[in-house]
């Protein structure tokens, strides 16, 4: 349930390198972790992201690009860009992928594009691993257009409630098994429950999008707490 990104580099060869054993199951990973939702919600990714005719988008920490593929659903006039750190699973995406969709080798914290490129920049599942949280959102509020919108769909630590015992086997038993069963790589799968349990609370990202300039903050939580999408725009 995570896309590729940026990390601290002592662990980035670590990182890359699990994401490129488990990227020729990733997709059908994300399905079955999410009974499926996450198709929905990339859908409202980018219903959110508000594009307007011929728009630049780009996908950050892409992965296979599935957040890419599905703005050239909504949109057949946009201009995708899907760029991630792990050569693996861009090309474990690209032969699904339309030729009309560029790919671009990239770090969330350092973004090879000039200022102003792009009228939305999305994310599925980036966040939570970039080493300087706050340097990636200035990067990507950088290589946004004035008017232009962030929208992030990650992970978020969950308020406690009578649903956290079922969150809990979820994350640390499904998850877990799910990974060695489907994709044979029950380490990988542990660390992406791992990294949503240490990951900031909705509120706390989106104070972090604030304090990066971005205006009109706003989250909305999915699958029980524990997942959430936010956006902002540059003005």
């Amino acid at each position: 349930m995570s896309d590729t990104n940026t990390v601290h580099p002592s662990k980035a060869g670590s990182v890359q390198g699990m994401f490129t054993r488990i990227a020729p199951r990733y997709d059908l990973m994300n399905r079955l972790m999410t009974a499926g939702q996450d198709v929905r919600w990339r859908r409202e990714v980018i219903r959110r992201a508000e594009l307007p005719p011929n728009a630049r988008l780009l996908d950050l920490g892409a992965g296979t690009g599935d957040l890419a593929r599905e703005a050239l659903r909504q949109h057949p006039d946009c201009w995708p860009t899907a760029a991630d750190f792990t050569l693996a699973m861009m090309l474990a995406g690209q032969p699904h992928s339309p030729a009309q969709l560029a790919w671009a080798g990239a770090d969330a914290a350092c973004l090879p594009f000039p200022d102003a490129s792009f009228h939305a920049v999305v994310s599925g599942f980036l966040l939570r691993n970039v080493a300087d949280l706050q340097r990636s959102l200035q990067e990507q509020r950088r290589v946004l257009k004035p008017g232009g919108r962030l929208v992030a769909l990650d992970t978020t630590r969950p308020r406690r409630s009578l649903f956290t015992p079922l969150v809990q086997f979820h994350l640390h038993a499904v998850i877990p098994a799910l990974g060695w069963l489907i994709a044979g790589q029950r380490e990988a799968y542990t660390y992406l429950p791992n990294s949503t349990e240490s990951f900031l609370r909705a509120e706390e990202l989106a104070a972090r999008l604030a304090a990066a300039g971005f205006r009109q903050v706003a989250y909305r939580r999915l699958m029980l707490g524990t997942v959430a999408i936010h956006w902002g725009v540059k003005e």
